[in-house]
């Protein structure tokens, strides 16, 4: 393992080297504990576990993740009310939490869950159900 300011990163966090496999040397530095942004949050890709389908992306923060943990549902901080936002505590559409991994950096999660219901507030079963077009979805330069 890597100490803090060593390698990739250099952030004052614990690496942890991958290895190739074919010699046993080090390739890069894997970030082992979660790196937060500044407002303490860190973003959090809902996948439903069985169809593979991404359903939301959200921030998360400490107490999110642990809300999640505790209850079995999956818990996001909400950036526009300032408070925990337990997904389906006033709709019914839960997302029961099944697992949570973080990415290689360690700063963004991947939270697989099973919904109980549309995900999206627009009633569609994910938040990703529109294509997207460069020349019509990309704003003017």
């Amino acid at each position: 393992v890597q100490k803090s300011g060593e390698g990739a990163g250099g952030e004052g966090l614990p690496l942890l080297p991958l290895l190739d496999v074919r010699s046993g040397r080090g390739l890069v530095a894997e970030h082992t504990i979660l790196r937060f942004d500044e407002q303490g949050l860190i973003p959090a890709i809902v996948q439903d576990p069985d169809t593979h389908e991404v359903l939301v992306l959200a921030f998360m923060n400490r107490a999110s993740i642990e809300h999640t943990y505790a209850t079995g549902h999956v818990t996001f901080w909400s950036r526009t009310r300032s408070e925990l936002w337990e997904k389906g505590a006033t709709s019914g559409n839960w997302l029961r939490f099944v697992s949570m991994r973080k990415n290689c950096e360690a700063n963004s999660l991947l939270v697989l869950a099973r919904p109980a219901g549309p995900v999206c507030h627009t009633l569609n079963y994910s938040c990703y159900y529109r294509d997207f077009d460069p020349a019509a979805d990309l704003p003017a330069v």
